[in-house]
């Protein structure tokens, strides 16, 4: 049974805790958790209490996947279809036509391959970056790519994380193609946005979001806490991948999970 090769295994999670106030896009609306009824607010006849909580959020803060419908070049879509929604959201390429994931992740830690355990901010991670990287490793069509920048490790520092002054490290253009021309599934990163953004530049442009998305149809995971992944030297390893399934959305929550197999001997 599937569940007995799991044994032992370790799960880790590749999610950022979501609160308010979090470091996020400034594009999009802002997440906010508030408790709408606490304990004491409705006793019932027995003398229980329950608390409940509001959330409002956008659909690409924390821990997210990019749809298809996401980005559109020229009002296409991938594809080649206009960009057409209504007010419910897109009716195809929404991220609940994203598939469930199980199966094989791979992280290329590019931070390791500068033996640094965080990138410069503003730093552009090349082809040559993910090569070395993935020295030693088959990457197959399906896969799911996860690009290791050690960025997860200013999580707490709001400002430095989105990097509107000095930037943040991603992959280029180039790297983006690259990706592209593996036939992944999807590929992911630590910062907000999966792009090398220059220092003061922001997301006046997102080329690697147009080539993944537009151009090969292949999600983007953002804003993920690689630290744990990074810290265990694992390159390779079993992934779950499930975004909420909000009908017509451009973006979705996730927590994804890496499950690294029992070592022989524990």
């Amino acid at each position: 049974m599937l569940w007995k090769d799991l044994t032992g295994a370790t799960i880790l999670d590749l999610a950022q805790p979501m609160r308010t106030g979090m470091p996020q896009s400034p594009n999009h609306p802002p997440f906010r958790m508030l408790l709408e009824r606490r304990h004491g607010d409705m006793v019932r006849a027995d003398g229980g209490s329950a608390a409940n909580e509001i959330i409002i959020t956008g659909g690409h803060v924390g821990t997210h996947v990019d749809a298809l419908a996401h980005v559109s070049h020229e009002g296409l879509l991938h594809g080649g279809g206009p960009a057409v929604s209504d007010h419910r959201g897109f009716a195809e390429m929404g991220i609940d036509d994203f598939p469930p994931y199980v199966g094989r992740g791979v992280l290329l830690d590019v931070a390791k391959v500068h033996g640094v355990p965080v990138l410069p901010a503003g730093y552009e991670v090349t082809v040559e970056d993910l090569e070395k990287a993935a020295d030693g490793l088959d990457i197959r069509p399906g896969d799911v790519v996860l690009i290791g920048t050690g960025w997860s490790r200013h999580w707490e520092d709001g400002e430095r994380f989105i990097g509107a002054e000095d930037g943040v490290p991603g992959p280029g253009a180039a790297a983006g193609k690259w990706l592209a021309g593996l036939g992944v599934r999807a590929a992911g990163g630590e910062t907000i946005a999966f792009e090398h953004l220059a220092p003061g530049k922001g997301h006046a442009l997102l080329p690697v979001h147009r080539i993944l998305l537009v151009e090969a149809g292949i999600n983007i995971i953002e804003t993920m806490r690689l630290l744990p992944l990074l810290e265990s030297g694992a390159r390779e390893f079993l992934l779950v991948l499930n975004p909420l399934p909000i009908v017509g959305a451009t973006g979705a929550p996730v927590r994804p999970l890496a499950v690294l197999p029992a070592v022989a001997g524990e």
